[in-house]
């Protein structure tokens, strides 16, 4: 059994904290980033337009994470408190309320640029499984979406929550969402997938959306919502609307069409 007793704060310098989650979004934008660069983008001019599109992606995760996590997760709470809403350092970013800004500034770019949005979603998407491994393991180290209790031996007790063994549920989620997501992922890529934009994205959606919703069963819900309909996380039934999206989105990009 391992003991989780590791301190959110990486960094810290006089009165600055600098938290394992901020450098877990720093790492992951930045490496993703240049794995698209030098792996998966073969065109210079794209590689160019991609840079300026970073700007786009950054302001789509932050906002799109933030409101999500407000509208999905803790609305009531920051109705009566206003001014929390802009306390990001204090945590509190939905990863579905990100993807949606992803798509959403995704789509703005697209359409200022005369571009279809998905060639920049299906790139986003395959570099997307590296920064869930990050988030995830920042999320083991500040104890945080932990498991429910497990006398498993590979359980960890999470000392600032309580002395009760758990399912580490975020090293899951890093390993399917992360490491098994993007070998799926690199697969399909490698059957050139890529040559028709959206396919990629699609196959993200439903992937992750399983993995969510199947690991979501052994994770404490959250306190201030517990379970909703059918019994069924927030993160559950949002991860069965992003599966039919994804089947859906498929349906229409590859309709009709043989890969090869």
């Amino acid at each position: 059994m391992f003991i989780n007793n590791f301190d959110p704060v990486a960094i810290e310098i006089f009165s600055l904290e600098i938290r394992w989650y901020s450098l877990a979004y720093i790492i992951s934008i930045l490496f993703g980033w240049f794995v698209a660069k030098k792996i998966f983008i073969k065109n210079e001019d794209f590689n160019k337009k991609f840079d300026d599109y970073i700007t786009y992606l950054i302001i789509g995760i932050i906002l799109g994470g933030r409101i999500g996590y407000i509208l999905f997760y803790n609305l009531e709470y920051y109705l009566k408190n206003l001014t929390d809403i802009f306390k990001i350092w204090e945590g509190g970013m939905s990863f579905h309320g990100g993807l949606i800004g992803v798509i959403i500034a995704s789509i703005i770019f697209g359409k200022r640029n005369n571009q279809n949005p998905f060639l920049y979603m299906d790139i986003v998407a395959l570099v997307a499984p590296i920064g869930i491994f990050f988030g995830r393991i920042s999320n083991f180290i500040n104890s945080e979406l932990y498991g429910k209790v497990s006398d498993l031996p590979w359980s960890v007790t999470f000392i600032q929550i309580d002395n009760l063994p758990r399912h580490p549920t975020q090293i899951y989620e890093a390993l399917l969402e992360g490491i098994i997501l993007f070998v799926i992922l690199m697969n399909f890529k490698n059957k050139n997938f890529l040559i028709k934009p959206g396919l990629i994205s699609s196959l993200f959606l439903i992937f992750y959306s399983i993995f969510r919703f199947s690991i979501e069963f052994l994770r404490v819900p959250d306190a201030q919502l517990g379970y909703l309909l059918f019994n069924l996380t927030m993160g559950q039934i949002l991860s069965v609307i992003l599966i039919l999206t994804g089947l859906v989105l498929f349906y229409f990009k590859n309709e009709n069409k043989q890969i090869n």
